[in-house]
């Protein structure tokens, strides 16, 4: 494995590093990137943006929103979060598979006290059924990134004020609000590790996972100035860009929600003569490809149940969403 050293805390830059690193530095063996952003809340690929946020307070504070490549929710980033991301081949039987990319992570942590910490439905990391991780991944051509963010001591107080949690998300955890579903793991930390800051704990994770004593036996490899240049151009084509982090999204004459064991979706369609003119799908689900395939693929039907059962059949519905079955998608498009 190498480790990418990264002392950036814009998340623009940040994950421009990310996507670089996959897209254009095909190396054989794993790359570890960590990165520390500034507060910014960065919201999943396929998540309609104005509903994740809450804009008025966003925009007071100067919070950044950015939108990443892979699926999944909204999450709240700030100097007390550390973010973790492991970047490689593509096997073709990794994406997905939450528990391989996060072992390692809750390993070190059991080594510093939290031995509760384990991995809880499909993406989360939790200590005391709290969460202080949510995980994601992202795969093209060949190559993919699982990465996900460590609540050290994040201030609770934003995550709550910055994101709009949708009811439905959080009934179906069982819970009332997000500051009760939510926690950093400093307390829980042993004794030692008590006057760490997020740095050092940076630093005590990275010793775990590479099994050595001090970062100079650490493999690493340094960005380079041509890097860099490629790096700040993929930040200002997508993470510096308007419509890459909010989107357009017309108004749409019907709207239809619904949780899944996979995540939410949401699908707006507008419909004249009976036939859809325009569809948006919406969610947190973790799919493969581009959402904008199925939309496409729902495009110019008739709006009936017969012609949206036929189009769906024909969409590869666990590349895109996950284990989601026929009946279920179309049941929520019509």
């Amino acid at each position: 494995m190498i480790y990418v050293p990264n002392e950036n805390n814009d998340p623009r830059v940040n994950l421009a590093i990310e996507t670089y690193l996959m897209k254009e530095v095909p190396v054989d063996e794993p790359i570890l990137l960590f990165y520390i952003n500034e507060p910014s809340i960065i919201i999943g690929r396929n998540q309609n943006t104005i509903e994740e946020i809450n804009k008025d307070y966003v925009e007071e504070k100067g919070i950044h929103v950015v939108r990443r490549l892979s699926g999944g929710g909204a999450v709240y980033h700030d100097f007390g979060n550390l973010n973790f991301s492991f970047i490689m081949p593509d096997d073709g039987n990794s994406f997905r598979d939450f528990a391989k990319f996060t072992q390692p992570i809750i390993d070190a942590l059991h080594a510093m006290g939290v031995e509760g910490a384990k991995l809880k439905g499909r993406n989360d990391l939790v200590i005391d059924d709290k969460k202080f991780s949510g995980n994601a991944m992202y795969a093209t051509n060949g190559r993919m990134f699982a990465h996900g963010t460590i609540m050290f001591d994040s201030d609770i107080n934003e995550v709550v004020k910055a994101l709009k949690v949708r009811k439905d998300k959080i009934e179906s955890k069982g819970i009332k609000s997000i500051r009760s579903r939510v926690t950093n793991i400093k307390p829980y930390l042993s004794d030692d590790y008590q006057n760490m800051s997020t740095i050092d704990f940076r630093e005590n994770i990275l010793l775990r996972i590479f099994e050595v004593e001090d970062v100079s036996q650490i493999k690493t490899y340094e960005l380079t100035e041509k890097d860099w240049e490629k790096i700040n151009h993929i930040s200002n084509d997508y993470y510096r860009n308007w419509d890459w982090n909010y989107g357009k999204s017309p108004e749409f004459e019907i709207l239809r929600r619904e949780r899944f064991d996979i995540g939410s979706i949401e699908a707006r369609l507008n419909v004249a003569s009976g036939v859809i003119q325009e569809v948006k799908i919406f969610g947190d689900f973790f799919g493969l490809g581009e959402i904008s395939d199925v939309e496409e693929a729902l495009t110019g039907i008739q709006y009936d149940k017969a012609s949206v059962t036929d189009a769906v059949t024909k969409i590869d519905l666990k590349k895109y969403f996950g284990n989601i079955e026929t009946e279920d998608l179309v049941n929520l498009l019509y």
